[in-house]
């Protein structure tokens, strides 16, 4: 039997995926958690998310976070190569702070020049300026030599940081099972101890994102994450809607 066979078919195209916004996000290798976070967050219809890993180590040191500086770039070149991203996210949020955001933007415009950047602490930054929040309560994860960094980036930027929190544990899958209701009582602590305007999560790996507006509901102040910022902050960049206030006080804003 003679197969029939029907080459240069006709067909047509249309936007394909992510019309609306096509977001890139840098991965740590050994991060649990953003993925599964970043797709309830950015959840809109048009909007996607197309990701990359970056080795890291899985202890969380500055030398570690340090090291992967050189790898961004090539990380970035496996996402959708000769297309175009509206945004890049790196997705480190204390990598960000030991290497410098500057640094971050250079290495992902050799990549995506015309994309918009972020970062888990840009976008944290900008949170905090949306929210009007000028005093931050701070938990982490990470350990001594990692949370001063991060005290220091914040600070320097004009914010205060009345009370700061840390589970000190540097392994990082570790920290991607570190169970909400820890995180959530951890933060009633430290609220305990200051007055903050706002409470701030960082790192990628902490499960918080989706308890944001309860634990809001609970103290009565703003609570945000590094993916639960990172993820407001790529709607904004890509000129999407942000308004969705089952996720907390600050997808209320503009």
């Amino acid at each position: 039997m003679t197969t029939a066979t029907l080459e240069h078919l006709p067909f047509t195209t249309d936007a394909g995926i992510g019309e609306k916004a096509r977001i890139g996000t840098i991965i740590l290798a050994a991060d649990h958690t953003i993925e599964h976070e970043l797709r309830r967050l950015l959840a809109l219809p048009g909007v996607d998310i197309f990701a990359t890993r970056i080795a890291c180590d899985t202890r969380v040191t500055p030398a570690s976070l340090r090291d992967m500086g050189e790898r961004i770039a090539p990380a970035l070149e496996l996402i959708l190569p000769g297309s175009t991203l509206d945004v890049v996210a790196f997705g480190c949020t204390s990598a960000t702070m030991v290497l410098g955001e500057d640094f971050v933007f250079a290495e992902i415009a050799r990549v995506q020049p015309t994309a918009r950047s972020t970062t888990p602490i840009t976008a944290a930054l900008a949170a905090f300026e949306a929210l009007g929040a000028k005093r931050i309560a701070v938990l982490t994860p990470y350990t001594r030599d990692v949370n001063i960094v991060v005290q220091a980036f914040i600070e320097e930027r004009g914010f205060t940081v009345p009370v700061f929190g840390s589970f000190n544990e540097p392994d990082d899958p570790t920290v991607g099972r570190i169970d909400s209701e820890s995180i959530e009582n951890a933060i009633c602590r430290l609220l305990d101890r200051s007055d903050a305007d706002a409470v701030f999560v960082s790192c990628t790996s902490m499960r918080i994102a989706a308890r944001c507006a309860e634990i809001e509901a609970r103290t009565g102040i703003p609570v945000t994450s590094s993916n639960h910022a990172l993820a407001w902050h790529c709607l904004k960049l890509a000129n999407a809607n942000t308004r969705r206030p089952e996720l907390g006080q600050l997808f209320t804003l503009e």
